[in-house]
């Protein structure tokens, strides 16, 4: 999938600038984001998802260019999978009810179809024996696997998750990251941003480091983590792995 972005600007209402000037151009299959807090990677998630419009500049996704207008927008959405920090299920229903219910009311898919495809995911993620559960009643790990089964239930184009591991302890972090490695296996392609340097170093094939909303090192995982090419870069993993 390729993503083009030129001069990508986007400021909120109390003038904070969050992107400045954002220039990409690239073949997308496993892509991380990272970077300090506030370096505007949730807001470049967002923007590429169809979520959220640029103050001005454009996004274009294998040669279509992103039109900010919500009925173009709502076609769009339905072919990118999202996956946020706190997974977004609806906690009125069960974990299988959150794969069915999007895949019938947004997809169209008949009840039965739908129904089969969240038995497979839920089988695929060893999920069978907790999708009758309410979300109030899965771990954090089980809820962000659950997240993620919906996302790519409807096989979308790009699947794109914002720290999905952010409030998780150690072992369901592992637990997702594994189901997002395993994901990537498949071919299906991802942005993800995150904070698990050991991820995006070992299981995205590029990685992008956004500071002061500015993409200032891109470049392969392995090549950019093994000799960073900007101080800041430089910088910024030192103090990730200061206790490590």
């Amino acid at each position: 999938m390729r993503i083009e972005i030129e001069h990508l600007y986007k400021s909120f209402s109390n003038s904070k600038v969050v992107l400045e000037d954002i220039n990409f151009c690239d073949e997308v299959t496993s892509l991380s984001v990272v970077g300090p807090s506030g370096g505007g990677k949730s807001t470049l998630l967002r923007i590429i998802g169809g979520l959220l419009s640029p103050t001005s500049g454009s996004v274009t996704v294998d040669g279509t260019k992103l039109v900010q207008d919500e009925r173009h927008l709502i076609q769009y959405r339905r072919e990118i999978g999202f996956v946020f920090q706190q997974g977004g299920l609806f906690h009125h229903m069960t974990g299988r009810e959150n794969i069915i219910r999007p895949l019938v009311s947004v997809h169209g898919y008949s009840e039965k179809d739908a129904a089969d495809r969240a038995d497979e995911l839920l089988t695929r993620f060893g999920l069978a024996d907790d999708g009758h559960k309410l979300p109030a009643a899965l771990s954090g790990g089980q809820r962000q696997r659950i997240a993620i089964a919906r996302a790519v239930a409807p096989n979308p184009k790009l699947l794109l998750l914002d720290e999905p591991t952010s409030a998780l302890d150690p072992e369901y972090t592992t637990e997702v990251l594994n189901m997002v490695s395993e994901l990537s296996s498949t071919g299906i392609r991802f942005i993800i941003v995150t904070h698990e340097m050991g991820f995006a170093r070992k299981a995205c094939d590029k990685v992008a480091f956004l500071q002061g909303g500015n993409v200032v090192e891109y470049g392969v995982s392995q090549e950019v983590f093994s000799s960073p090419a900007t101080p800041q870069f430089r910088q910024f993993l030192g103090k990730m792995f200061e206790w490590s």
